[in-house]
C-alpha cells in the first residue's frame, strides 16, 4: 500500500503507464531530493513536456528533469486511443496497457498529438491536483493523481473516510473528468505524521522511540508486524533487535 508499499520511482512509472503515449516507451526514472530524473528514448523532443506534466502529479515530486530524454524521430508514437487497464491491489495502483497497433505519424503530426495530450493533462489531472492541494483538509495528505484518458486515478492515503470521499468528489468536480477510480486511496489514521519526515531520496524516515521494536514499526506503517524483516534489510541492520532510541531508520517503498 502506498505511501509505504511503493517507491516514488515506481509511482512515477505507474503514472507513465496510465498515459497511452508514454506507456510503450519504458522510460527510466530516478528520484533524488524531490527531483525525478527521467531518461530514455522518445519519438520527438515534444515528449519532454508530457513527461513533466504527468510526473508532477506524483506526491513528493517537486521537479522533473528531462535532459536525459533522447528524441528518436523515426519512432512512431503510440495511438492515443490505446486502452488502459487499471489495477487496484493494496500495494497501490499498477497501471498496465493493452495498446493497439499504432499508426505511423510524421513529426508534425506526432508533435500535435503530444501537444493535445499535454493540454488535456494540464486541464484535467493538473486541475484535480490543484483542487486537492488547495483544500485545507487534503493538502498535506500523500495523494497521487494519475490520468488515463478522461479518467482520474487517485492513489495514496488519507486520514478518514470523509477525506477519501472529499478527494473523490473534488476530482469529479473538475471539468472533463468522466470517471474517478479512488480504490487505491486508503484510509490510514495519522497519515500526515507518518509521512512527515523524508530523506533526500524521498523515503519516509522514522525516529526510534522508547519501547519501539521493528515489529511495532512494521505494524504501524504496513499493518503487518512480520514485515520487520523488510525494514531490517532496507537499513542494513545486522540485528533487528538492536535498535536505539533516537536512531533514524528509513521505511522501504
Amino acid at each position: 500500500m502506498w505511501p509505504f508499499g511503493k517507491s516514488t520511482v515506481d509511482r512515477v512509472k505507474d503514472a507513465f503507464k496510465a498515459q497511452a503515449l508514454l506507456a510503450p516507451l519504458n522510460l527510466e526514472v530516478r528520484v533524488d531530493g524531490g527531483t525525478a530524473f527521467v531518461t530514455g528514448s522518445v519519438p520527438t523532443d515534444k515528449y519532454g513536456g508530457l513527461v513533466k506534466v504527468v510526473a508532477s502529479g506524483i506526491d513528493g515530486v517537486k521537479d522533473v528533469d528531462v535532459s536525459g530524454l533522447i528524441p528518436a524521430a523515426q519512432a512512431a508514437p503510440a495511438a492515443p486511443e490505446a486502452s488502459v487497464e487499471i489495477g487496484t491491489a493494496d500495494a497501490g495502483t499498477d497501471a498496465g496497457t493493452d495498446a493497439q497497433a499504432a499508426p505511423a505519424y510524421d513529426d508534425a503530426q506526432a508533435d500535435e498529438i503530444v501537444a493535445q495530450a499535454v493540454a488535456e493533462h494540464n486541464r484535467i489531472a493538473k486541475g484535480v491536483w490543484n483542487a486537492i492541494k488547495a483544500d485545507g483538509e487534503l493538502k498535506d495528505d500523500p495523494i497521487d493523481v494519475l490520468q488515463s484518458g478522461s479518467s482520474i486515478i487517485l492513489t495514496g492515503a488519507v486520514d478518514s473516510e470523509h477525506e477519501l470521499h472529499l478527494a473523490a468528489n473534488l476530482a469529479r468536480s473538475i471539468s472533463g473528468v468522466e470517471a474517478v477510480d479512488a480504490s487505491g486511496l486508503k484510509v490510514v489514521g495519522g497519515t500526515r505524521e507518518l509521512v512527515k519526515e523524508k530523506d533526500a531520496g524521498g523515503d519516509t524516515v522514522y525516529t526510534i522511540q522508547a519501547g519501539d521494536t521493528l515489529s511495532a514499526v512494521a505494524l504501524k506503517y504496513f499493518g503487518d508486524a512480520g514485515r520487520y524483516k523488510d525494514i531490517s534489510h532496507y537499513n542494513n541492520l545486522s540485528n533487528p533487535d538492536d535498535i536505539k532510541v533516537g536512531q533514524q531508520i528509513r521505511i522501504p517503498g
